[in-house]
């Protein structure tokens, strides 16, 4: 297997984390079902909300600071705050959501991480 930072990076550009090269997506956030390269199966994929969660983080962070400066020293009215500030937090989102799936995807696969699983009596027993 490929080095760690080799694998993140393929994900985040949505290649395989398996082989680098085979796309992981069969549309803009749709996973595809197998690496067409490699043949590496993707039903493992269980991103979750952790995408959208980081690219919220990020674009907050990016954009919030510039919208109040300008909001403070423009002080425009606030319907043109809102559409200039609206649809660049929107695009910024579409922009950053499939990258950062590729990337939690190929950091789930690096890790074998897999959905938790409660044990019974005897299970715990035996460990």
């Amino acid at each position: 297997m490929p080095d760690k930072s080799k694998i993140l990076g393929a994900g985040f550009r949505g290649r395989c984390p398996n082989c680098l090269e085979g796309s992981l997506f069969d549309g803009y956030l749709k996973f595809a079902r197998a690496c067409p390269t490699c043949g590496e199966s993707f039903d493992i994929e269980d991103a979750g909300d952790g995408p959208a969660v980081f690219v919220i983080f990020i674009v907050s962070f990016l954009v919030v600071p510039p919208a109040l400066v300008f909001q403070m020293v423009l002080e425009p009215p606030v319907w043109l705050t809102l559409l200039i500030w609206i649809p660049l937090i929107v695009l910024a989102c579409l922009v950053l959501l499939r990258p950062f799936r590729g990337l939690m995807f190929a950091a789930q696969v690096m890790n074998k991480a897999e959905q938790g699983q409660l044990l019974d009596a005897t299970q715990q027993d035996e460990n």
